[in-house]
């Protein structure tokens, strides 16, 4: 039943394999259920409430994927956006509190399901250049790495240079290299679901070396939400757009969401071997996934979804359907009746972090694709992979990657070959990054 319904055989791999790539995808982005709330709740919003939402938005998101798109693909309430959420729409302006803050992120979901309704995204994806594509790809893997590497603290902050190596005698340090070591070797014996398997032998050290505790034992019953629509009603969040001139966060939640959640998705799905040519099969019902999930989260209390990156690690164990999204539904489901268990994991990124670092030398492969040997396709490229890590955001380099290959085109005589929509969003994209906070 399972096998014929998420066409297992037809994709190349079985139902442990999806299990236990799910296990790793929910392992390697659990975090969020405990950041999440930790961010959000400095602009005011009650903890509890960040948690179930986040953990309803993800599950919502998550089997939408699963079901209707069979793609291995987690959504989540996203990083960054969480941020901007609480630090520059409500921290920077004090008569717009939380509430009214989600209506805006609401507003934004409906705008995001009607334009995945129509032809516009999946032709968005069609239109994005092949260079560009491996270059989103590559990006999000020196992306992802760099996040193992800073979490464990092996990469920390300069004053100088921005960024330099840790102190190496740390113990957590020791204990994510190691994990680094441990998951390497179980990869190179061709063990299946060394990702996986390196994360538990990891785990099982820290535990017994005392890094792992679980003070707070394992289980709490979770608060489910008291209200449907923290903003009031849909009505008012219209309203409070119009009230309280919003239309630039709205803009700019829409526009980053879009390009973050379709970056990935394209980066996840051409590693997962999924692509199809220039084409994202079910791209439509893949992309609703995030556009649903962003407008349930709004309601309950959480900033927008997107396509989470960690996906990768599970398509890295051998995940290539739908049913690792289910897996990864299902032990968010039950990660809100063991929240002190999922923080105490969570809470130590050395466990998790080599599996980012190891994920995102993978994802580099994509750069053998790219064709160097011309400067129009190269450096928009270039410009991608080199500014997604060193901004920390997978939106703005795809923002820069896009304005700065029809600028090259333009200069090289070859404007026809630029499809309408790229010219569209270089132009969206520079006002973005030119005038509207971000």
């Amino acid at each position: 039943m399972l096998s014929s319904f998420f066409k297992l055989k037809e994709l190349g791999t079985t139902i442990k394999t999806e299990i236990l790539a799910g296990i790793t995808t929910f392992l390697t982005m659990v975090y969020i259920v405990i950041i999440n709330p930790i961010i959000l709740h400095s602009a005011g919003v009650p903890f509890d409430t960040v948690f179930i939402a986040t953990i309803i938005a993800t599950v919502v998101g998550t089997l939408w994927m699963a079901l209707m798109a069979n793609y291995p693909i987690a959504i989540a309430p996203g990083m960054g956006l969480n941020a901007y959420f609480a630090f520059s729409v409500v921290g920077n302006h004090p008569d717009i509190d939380y509430r009214i803050a989600f209506g805006a992120v609401f507003v934004a979901g409906i705008l995001f399901v009607i334009l995945s309704l129509t032809p516009f995204r999946e032709k968005l994806i069609e239109s994005i250049p092949a260079n560009l594509k491996h270059g989103i790809t590559a990006g999000i893997g020196l992306f992802i790495a760099f996040i193992g590497l800073r979490l464990t603290k092996i990469i920390v902050a300069h004053p100088d240079n921005l960024v330099t190596l840790g102190d190496m005698h740390s113990p957590t340090v020791l204990l994510a290299l190691g994990g680094l070591a441990i998951t390497l070797i179980l990869m190179g014996l061709n063990v299946n679901g060394a990702l996986f398997f390196g994360m538990i032998i990891t785990g099982a050290i820290a535990y017994y070396t005392g890094h792992l505790t679980f003070k707070e034992g394992f289980v709490s019953t979770p608060n489910l939400p008291s209200e449907l629509f923290i903003f009031g009603d849909p009505i008012t969040a219209f309203s409070d757009v119009f009230q309280y001139g919003l239309y630039a966060v709205v803009f700019s939640f829409l526009l980053v969401t879009i390009f973050d959640t379709t970056g990935t998705m394209v980066g996840v799905a051409e590693q997962a071997g999924l692509m199809k040519g220039n084409k994202m099969p079910r791209a439509r019902q893949a992309l609703l996934a995030d556009s649903v999930a962003t407008t349930v989260g709004a309601a309950f209390g959480t900033s927008p979804t997107s396509a989470y990156i960690e996906s990768s690690s599970g398509v890295a164990a051998g995940g290539r359907s739908g049913l690792t999204s289910v897996v990864v539904a299902i032990l968010f489901v039950a990660a809100a009746f063991f929240s002190p268990l999922v923080g105490a994991i969570s809470g130590l990124s050395a466990i998790t972090a080599p599996t980012l670092i190891i994920v995102g030398s993978l994802m580099l492969g994509s750069l053998s694709k790219i064709n160097w040997n011309e400067l129009d396709e190269a450096f928009p490229a270039f410009l991608i992979i080199l500014t997604m890590p060193l901004t920390s955001s997978i939106a703005t380099g795809i923002a820069l990657g896009f304005i700065s290959y029809p600028i090259l085109k333009i200069v090289k005589g070859k404007y026809r070959e630029v499809p309408f929509l790229v010219y569209l969003f270089a132009v969206l994209f520079f006002y973005q990054l030119a005038f509207l906070p971000h």
